[in-house]
């Protein structure tokens, strides 16, 4: 250290930098043009006054741009960037003593104290000439005037005017020498998506169940026939699980029945047959110039096509054949199947990310998601990322987004928190929560919090699924249609991301394998189901409606500003979402119980919701169109789950026109 010739004479301190994500070792994430609000406490030893600002630049770029940072108090720094469009970007922070702010601040002390300046006078106006070396001629202009009032000293007035005018400080930090400036040890990442990482709403439906007429294997383009009904209820993904070959061998039978039928279709999952592997179209589905017909039509709908990418090969994939090295074998010399003891998945092998040749493997594999992207796929949704390898991950997916950098990741990881965490700070761009299974008002309130106002926000993409073709979760099983609409209320504005598998969702399909089960009884992961869309039970139009009601509101688009609120009934939650201008305001209230009428009264921090306290404003419930004129912070809610568990308010506020007419914007 001593080797370096200005060690030392830097003497500032930078510490306790945010955000960043375990000390810098991963990125935090942003969509382009979001804000960074960095914070640091920045000291030196003695008086001086300090500058500090935070740099950022794009990656690749060799340019900084910056933005200053402003103290707070007790060392305490605090500013704000932009990051730009997709990629990564850095960012970090320079501080540095400032002998012109000390200066000018010392110089002030002394005028109120009435002592004489004439020597302090002369130092600041040597300071000011010191810069002028090396800037612009436009630059030097701008201040001469200033530093000729100073140097006056024939005109007192004048020229202490000009040495504690703001101006002159401000041209002098924007041309500050940086003398001895320090940066933090190495920039700050950041991961830059494209806006459909924080905002998206998912339909996941198997196309094989979507032929027109009962007793036919689907295909794509039935699947085709379907965008309308999907782009009716709102959703802008529409993922599909794996649409490739289905294997032979060992292949489960309805209700995963270890002896198949000879007419039984096998588990999507199960991956691989004569006919190809992941980089194969199901030949019961069409082709792959089918597929690619599907992605350009949902595009038309507003839609993209989400892929299941799931790395695990049936025992007839032709991986088997040309790669044997790539899985494990048992003493017997047979391949190990997958296994969750007690359960055996004998159709599916897992492949063995330690063996000797799996760089070449890692290689294959990314290959897979770059086919996908050459047919227009740009969202992945990633089967049991967790039983992968991490480091594998966090080279695949910086290796494809080099390449695509608007490919977006969801982890399908029901796991450990440790584990869906890493799997996040890794790069995976969204991920499945334990949302499913956090029904009472005290779960979805430590669950959220911990989501949103902890660091785990910075790196940590929540997306929202009351249901998928592996879970029924035992409140849908006994809730009935209330609780199946509770749920998407929860889901749709709790987070900005959220989905449903679907159309068993809509149709509140709700009887499971077996008692305790989270299975569906005649489950379509094993069997072809023809679902009537038409039923007049069906949730479509209440689905539509709410997802209108997040496309038309921008604090719904984010999950920033989540907030919870006191109810004085456990069986109610209240929380709201707002934007940073307090110009879109949304309650929510729901009735956790299924089955009874609850009441309550909801408690508002009208303040922090940019509601004046002292007038009536307006509550604008956008689910039954509803209008209230509410009171003060405290007012009263009844929610009858036979008509609906739910409220979403738009907080209107009393406005008065220039004619007088008053009116609720």
């Amino acid at each position: 250290m001593i080797e370096d010739n200005d060690y030392g004479r830097r003497r500032v301190v930078i510490e306790t930098v945010s955000p960043q994500v375990d000390g810098g070792r991963f990125a935090i994430k942003r969509v382009a043009g979001e804000k960074v609000a960095v914070r640091a406490r920045i000291f030196a030893d003695g008086h001086d006054v300090l500058g500090a600002m935070v740099k950022f630049r794009a990656a690749g770029e060799a340019v900084w741009q910056e933005s200053p940072l402003q103290l707070l108090g007790n060392d305490w720094w605090q500013g704000e960037f932009r990051v730009p469009p997709l990629g990564r970007c850095q960012y970090t922070i320079a501080a540095w003593i400032d002998p012109f702010a000390t200066w000018q601040r010392d110089l002030r002390k002394r005028l109120d104290a009435g002592q004489d300046v004439t020597v302090e006078l002369q130092i600041g106006a040597d300071l000011v000439r010191a810069r002028l070396e090396g800037v612009s001629a436009e630059d030097r202009q701008q201040v001469t005037p200033l530093l000729d009032a100073l140097a006056d000293a024939s005109d007192p007035a004048r020229q202490t005017a000009a040495a504690v005018s703001e101006e002159l400080g401000q041209w002098m930090f924007q041309h500050a020498e940086r003398r001895f400036a320090v940066e933090l040890d190495r920039p700050l990442d950041v991961i830059v998506d494209r806006p459909q990482a924080r905002f998206s709403t998912w339909y996941e439906m198997f196309p094989r169940s979507c032929a027109a007429e009962p007793g036919r294997h689907g295909t794509l383009k039935d699947c085709e026939a379907r965008l309308p009904y999907v782009a009716e209820m709102g959703f802008d993904v529409l993922y599909l699980p794996p649409i490739h070959p289905v294997g032979r061998s060992y292949r489960k039978g309805k209700n995963n029945a270890v002896m198949p039928a000879p007419e039984d279709v096998g588990c999507p999952w199960a991956i691989g047959a004569e006919e190809g592997g992941h980089k194969a179209v199901h030949p019961n589905l069409g082709t792959l110039e089918d597929f690619r017909r599907l992605v350009a039509r949902a595009a038309e709908y507003g839609i993209e096509i989400a892929l299941d990418i799931a790395f695990q090969c049936s025992p007839d994939h032709p991986y088997l054949r040309q790669h044997p090295e790539w899985f494990r074998r048992r003493p017997d010399g047979t391949i190990q199947y997958a296994e969750n003891p007690p359960k055996k998945y004998e159709d599916i092998y897992p492949f063995n990310f330690e063996c000797d040749d799996w760089k070449n493997l890692w290689q294959e594999l990314k290959s897979i998601f770059i086919f996908w992207a050459e047919q227009g796929v740009r969202i992945f949704r990633v089967d049991n990322p967790h039983t992968k390898a991490f480091a594998f991950w966090e080279w695949l997916i910086t290796e494809v987004k080099a390449t695509y950098p608007d490919a977006l990741f969801l982890a399908e990881a029901f796991t450990r928190p440790a584990v869906m965490y890493r799997l996040a700070k890794l790069g995976f761009t969204q991920s499945y929560t334990y949302f499913t299974w956090r029904n009472t008002k005290a779960e979805l309130t430590e669950y959220f919090t911990e989501l949103t106002r902890t660091p785990v926000r910075e790196f940590f993409r929540a997306n929202l699924w009351p249901n998928t073709p592996d879970i029924l979760n035992e409140y849908l099983q006994f809730g009935g249609r209330a609780a199946f609409m509770a749920r998407y209320v929860l889901a749709a504005t709790l987070g900005a991301n959220c989905g449903i598998y679907g159309p068993p969702f809509e149709l509140c399909v709700a009887q499971p394998l077996a008692p305790g089960s989270e299975e569906y009884l005649n489950s379509e992961k094993y069997e072809i189901r023809h679902w009537p869309l038409e039923a007049p039970e069906s949730l479509r139009g209440f689905i539509a409606r709410v997802n209108r009601i997040r496309r038309e509101n921008p604090a719904l688009q984010a999950d920033d500003g989540l907030a919870f609120h006191p109810v004085d009934n456990p069986q109610l939650i209240c929380y709201s979402k707002q934007t940073e201008d307090h110009a879109n305001v949304i309650v929510t209230a729901v009735n956790l119980d299924p089955h009874h009428t609850q009441w309550g009264w909801v408690e508002l921090p009208l303040d922090e919701l940019g509601i004046d306290a002292e007038h009536p404003y307006q509550a604008h419930d956008l689910l039954g169109d509803g209008r209230y004129i509410w009171n003060g912070p405290r007012n009263y809610v009844e929610l009858d789950p036979g008509v609906c568990p739910a409220q979403v308010f738009r907080m209107r506020r009393r406005v008065r026109s220039e004619s007088q007419f008053e009116y609720f914007l």
